[in-house]
């Protein structure tokens, strides 16, 4: 037991560890996502499994507050991942693979960031909501492990591709990578308080 403790607890530092030098990368994304908001625009974001409760979280932030003595306004995101009627009735109605893309059609504008999120970088439904995005002219980000798999070639405005193989260890990091994107982002929005 407690070997597998221990080794986890090493996984996670050591991908972790990885993921400082990818701060310039980190950087160019949270810039494309600021000037989004700069523009009027909004945050929706969406995944399956662990990546859906990632999505709800992240929006969570940014609607309420990253840091309660950091108060400031509202910040518009929303997360594809809640309203069980309109999942139900898209998955149901119209496949499983259309769950986001069909909501991307009717509330994403040019102003706005699309994240998708996906351990693999090959779910259906992700990247037919990132090709959706880019057909409404809003900016597409995937948020993948290493190897990026099918969101690496689609042409999107940005991909995170977090250094680990494991979903545990991708599923880490994208939280903390989604903490410290929501921190910039109320910094460049609306100062340190």
């Amino acid at each position: 037991m407690i070997n597998t403790i221990t080794k986890s607890l090493n996984e996670s530092l050591e991908s972790k560890q990885k993921l400082v030098s990818m701060s310039n990368e980190i950087e160019q994304m949270c810039r494309i996502i600021v000037n989004c908001y700069k523009n009027k625009g909004k945050m929706v974001i969406l995944g399956n499994g662990g990546s859906a409760a990632d999505a709800q979280h992240i929006a969570a932030e940014l609607v309420c507050l990253l840091d309660r003595e950091n108060k400031r306004p509202s910040i518009p995101a929303i997360a594809l991942t809640v309203n069980t009627s309109i999942l139900t009735a898209i998955g149901n109605d119209m496949g499983y693979e259309h769950l986001f893309s069909r909501q991307v059609m009717d509330l994403v504008n040019e102003n706005d960031a699309v994240i998708g999120i996906s351990t693999s970088g090959n779910s259906d439904n992700v990247i037919n909501a990132l090709k959706a995005a880019k057909e409404k002219g809003a900016k597409a980000i995937a948020w993948t492990g290493s190897d990026g798999g099918k969101m690496n070639s689609m042409g999107l405005d940005y991909v995170l591709k977090v250094p680990s193989e494991r979903c545990a260890r991708i599923q880490e990091m994208h939280i903390t990578v989604g903490h410290i994107m929501c921190e910039v982002i109320e910094n460049e929005l609306y100062g340190r308080k």
